[in-house]
């Protein structure tokens, strides 16, 4: 849900590769980071948004996802947290995200461990980490960073390492995101890294 947010903030813990979910190429010109929550019903509709914009983007931008489950609000959202961890231990993380993004009435243990079944998983070992919560102080730590980094709701964007405070439909986050291509870019061409820039095209949902 968009939010006004007075302060302006700085993500407290930098994008790493060893640790971060990261989809797209380590030299993209924009990195786009969001806290997301899965039950969250903004950020469904900002999954689809993401979607569109990687459409466009392309290698443009690399997409960074962090947990930020609000436990209080959405109670299934801390199991389908673990579930997309249990499903990133067997290299599936982003296969899980989607799943859960386009499933988020349906995020029982029953349907979780039916997710990872349609996903060609190790459902036995699954299974037992979900139960046993092994990936809760994992969560617990994007969390707590999401603290830092002055988040309080979901969905919550940082580009290049700063906060995006405004509007996170399609045409506002091409907007955030252009000039950071071009200041990426070589003095006086609309290439960044060699990549030619996309012309931004409207679609309709």
């Amino acid at each position: 849900m968009p939010r006004q947010i007075e302060a302006s903030a700085t993500l407290s813990v930098p994008v790493s590769e060893e640790r971060d979910h990261i989809l797209g190429p380590p030299d993209a010109p924009v990195t786009l980071l969001e806290y997301g929550d899965f039950e969250c019903p903004y950020c469904g509709q900002a999954y689809y948004v993401l979607k569109d914009l990687e459409a466009q983007m392309g290698d443009q931008v690399r997409q960074v996802f962090r947990h930020f489950p609000l436990t209080q609000i959405h109670p299934h959202a801390g199991r389908a947290a673990e579930a997309s961890e249990a499903a990133a231990a067997q290299g599936r993380f982003w296969e899980m995200h989607d799943m859960l993004y386009e499933n988020q009435d349906a995020l029982s243990d029953y349907d979780l461990v039916a997710y990872a079944q349609a996903l060609g998983l190790d459902v036995r070992r699954f299974r037992t980490e979900l139960l046993s919560d092994a990936y809760a102080p994992r969560i617990r730590e994007d969390f707590l960073s999401g603290i830092r980094s002055g988040v309080n709701g979901t969905p919550t964007f940082f580009i290049n390492g700063r906060r995006h405070d405004g509007p996170w439909d399609l045409d506002s986050l091409m907007a955030a995101i252009e000039p950071e291509i071009m200041n990426a870019a070589p003095r006086g061409r609309g290439r960044a890294g060699g990549r030619k820039i996309p012309v931004r095209q409207t679609r309709g949902r």
